[in-house]
């Protein structure tokens, strides 16, 4: 199990060069992008922070709490995971660098780009957005 994580590790890193190495800037930048879409209007409409909202919501709310954040990012892990699966295969083909196709890797990069930047900056885009709100809405009553 070690040795797994080890190539994984290596192999992550090793993503961050050469081929399709742009997409390690503008993965999370889009993501990034609809998260602050997303608080935005989860502020404007009074939502508490995405993951709160989450946790506290009942099972059958939460299917519908998790369509918002694949609404917003699920086309950015399509393209994350295909664009990974591309990366592999030319340096598998054209470099011969790796010995073997890795698709569950793909699917790790493609989450760690898109779906980690999504939920770790909506939740506090909403916090400050809606602090910024109340304190307009109470200097105009004030």
């Amino acid at each position: 199990m070690i040795g797994i994580l080890e190539r994984i590790w290596e192999n992550l890193l090793a993503r961050t060069e050469g081929p399709f190495n742009l997409r390690f800037f503008l993965q999370p930048t889009v993501s990034i992008i609809f998260a602050i879409r997303a608080a935005l209007k989860d502020a404007k409409a009074g939502n508490v922070p995405y993951l709160w909202r989450y946790f506290k919501a009942p099972k059958p709310e939460r299917k519908r709490i998790v369509r918002e954040v694949w609404t917003d990012v699920g086309r950015i892990f399509i393209i994350g995971t295909i664009l990974d699966i591309v990366y592999q295969l030319v340096i598998l083909f054209r470099d011969k660098t790796e010995d073997a196709f890795y698709p569950f890797e793909s699917l790790l990069v493609a989450f760690l780009l898109a779906i980690i930047p999504y939920l770790l900056l909506r939740g506090p885009v909403n916090r400050l957005v809606r602090r910024f709100l109340k304190k307009k809405e109470d200097t105009h009553s004030g």
